[in-house]
């Protein structure tokens, strides 16, 4: 019998579903994986698989790339079925992107018991599609595991009851931890290595590259930085493909500004460990480069992940080219906030979401 349903569906997910997998392995909790396909690449997709170690899915639902409506309901639509036949006890998602609500509301509307892994993040921004989904996510949820303390507070003042909720650290970074000595060396990457040291740079978020004012002056602050460091930038599809759109695709060939497709998990992790900075929309990276000791400045006005800069390395800056070079230039004179490992991100959340799981499922 299955008991528990993992899904993901998008790179954010698979380093916060390797550990998960691994430590229910050893628990044991009868477990079986889902991958919807949301992924727009399934070779980067095996890349992960296959780097962090994460069993094959049983089943892949080859969902495919869409607008957020008919993505989400092309996923509700094949996920039932699976869940007709499979009858978990539960279904577990992770993070925030389609994939996540669109199977929890299939599971909630069914009966099925819904568990939430990364809940309670909040930017208090609903022009982001990330936002809506964890809100409602974690509303239809029955058991909700936190990553920081503050993520209480946010589902106590949306009606939630504390006892669903556990804190247990941050699974994201029991991945980065096994993994890092594995890490890539940036010379293999790039060939040789900067001698005078490179930002990391990822960009994907609409806010930023969809409006070609904003893509253009990110552009080229990122060609003021690369006056001074290189500029490593894996360049997401759709970043390229706006670029090209607007008229800027020249602003990307501007001396010291390296691009480079997707990286593989560790490629990219090695990166980011020999990195002076790192420079991006992404919430993921926020994470890590905090875990790492890494200077991390994030081009947008919020962020769902405070404890990166109450006690990490994260600096936001939006959009602004003022803001972001300020910080770089205090970056590179004082190297930048070091910070601190925020509570229980020691590597072991999964054991801890497996163990208080087990326990939960012996219950009901």
């Amino acid at each position: 019998m299955t008991e528990i349903l993992c899904v993901v569906g998008a790179r954010p997910n698979f380093m916060k579903i390797a550990p998960i997998m691994a430590a229910f392995a050893a628990q044991p909790i009868a477990t079986k994986l889902v991958h919807t396909g949301q992924h727009y690449d399934p070779a980067m997709s095996d890349s992960f698989f296959d780097q962090l170690g994460i069993p094959r899915p049983d089943v892949n639902l080859e969902v495919g790339s869409a607008s957020h409506a008919v993505q989400t309901a092309d996923i509700m639509r094949a996920f039932e079925p699976v869940l007709d036949v499979e009858k978990p006890r539960a279904v577990l998602v992770v993070g925030d992107v389609n994939s996540t609500i669109a199977c929890a509301l299939v599971a909630a509307k069914k009966g099925v018991k819904v568990i939430h892994v990364e809940a309670g993040l909040r930017s208090q921004d609903r022009t982001m599609p990330e936002e809506i989904n964890r809100v409602l996510t974690d509303q239809i949820s029955d058991l909700l595991y936190t990553t920081e303390r503050s993520a209480l507070a946010n589902l106590l003042r949306e009606g939630i009851a504390e006892e669903r909720v556990q804190f247990v650290g941050n699974v994201m970074i029991d991945t980065l931890r096994a993994h890092l000595e594995r890490a890539v060396p940036v010379a293999k990457t790039l060939g040789v290595k900067p001698a005078r040291g490179h930002a990391v740079v990822t960009l994907h978020r609409p806010s930023n590259v969809d409006d070609p004012a904003t893509l253009r002056r990110l552009l080229e602050t990122l060609a003021t930085i690369a006056n001074a460091v290189d500029v490593v930038f894996p360049i997401h599809p759709r970043t390229r493909a706006a670029a090209e759109r607007h008229g800027l695709a020249g602003l990307l060939a501007a001396p010291g500004i390296r691009l480079l497709p997707p990286q593989g998990y560790l490629e990219m992790l090695g990166l980011m460990v020999e990195a002076t900075l790192v420079l991006t929309d992404s919430g993921g990276l926020q994470e890590e480069t905090t875990a790492l000791g890494v200077p991390c400045i994030t081009v947008r006005e919020n962020t769902e992940r405070p404890i990166t800069i109450s006690e990490g390395t994260n600096t936001l800056t939006g959009p602004n080219p003022e803001k972001i070079l300020a910080c770089f230039r205090e970056i590179l004179a004082s190297g930048g906030k070091r910070g601190r490992l925020p509570e229980n991100w020691d590597g072991h959340a999964a054991k801890r979401i497996a163990a208080h799981l087990r326990v939960w499922l012996d219950s009901i």
